[in-house]
């Protein structure tokens, strides 16, 4: 190889790991599912279009956090998404599926100002599973490609996003006794939606490295 290859070769290299890192190497369906993402500045937490000034680090991090989710996911099969570690565990696709009926549980929370629990059947009924995770949600999430998970996130996402557009940094600042019955605003409720994905992105990376 010569000098003129090598210097082509290392700039694809570094090319590729960059995207990479900014979280734009994610699944074709994901791109297609979530338009909001703003890839081209994810690294950079601050303002954003639409957003007040703490709500924008609200949202920055959910997209850097999402990003990174979809990240590691990218490319399995449904094999890999149903894969169970043992008769315990959860699968990755009923732990996609977890992220987003939480996502949802906190709109109904946050957003409609409801005690935890308080949400309609129709909410429970096509959450309730995800949420709780364990043997029904093995027995029901399985056999479903990719697009089926990062549609149900994305349609979630959007859903909170334009929610957040329409409040303030004040709303962020409101209490409730939450979190062991003790005051807690809504700014740490949503940052817990971000702290939770993290939690669970390290699991699936985990069942990925134990994928035979």
């Amino acid at each position: 190889m010569n000098n003129t290859e090598k210097n082509s070769s290392r700039r694809n290299f570094i090319k590729a790991s960059g995207l990479l890192g900014a979280g734009l190497l994610i699944p074709q369906t994901g791109m297609a599912s979530l338009p909001s993402l703003p890839l081209n500045n994810i690294h950079e937490f601050g303002k954003r279009e639409g957003y007040t000034e703490q709500m924008s680090i609200v949202v920055s991090m959910m997209d850097w956090m999402r990003a990174a989710v979809l990240r590691s996911v990218q490319d399995l099969s449904v094999k890999d998404l149903d894969f169970l570690l043992d008769e315990e565990a959860n699968s990755i696709g009923g732990m996609l599926v977890h992220l987003a009926a939480t996502e949802r549980y906190y709109q109904i929370h946050t957003f409609e100002g409801r005690n935890w629990g308080d949400f309609d059947k129709k909410d429970t009924d096509l959450w309730d599973v995800g949420m709780n995770l364990g043997a029904k949600a093995r027995e029901e999430i399985k056999g479903n490609p990719l697009n089926y998970y990062t549609d149900k996130l994305a349609e979630v996402r959007d859903y909170s996003k334009a929610q957040l557009k329409e409040r303030d940094d004040a709303w962020l600042m409101e209490k409730t006794n939450f979190f062991a019955n003790q005051p807690t605003n809504n700014y740490c409720k949503w940052f817990h939606v971000v702290e939770h994905e993290s939690n669970h992105n390290g699991q699936i990376k985990y069942i990925k490295s134990r994928i035979s």
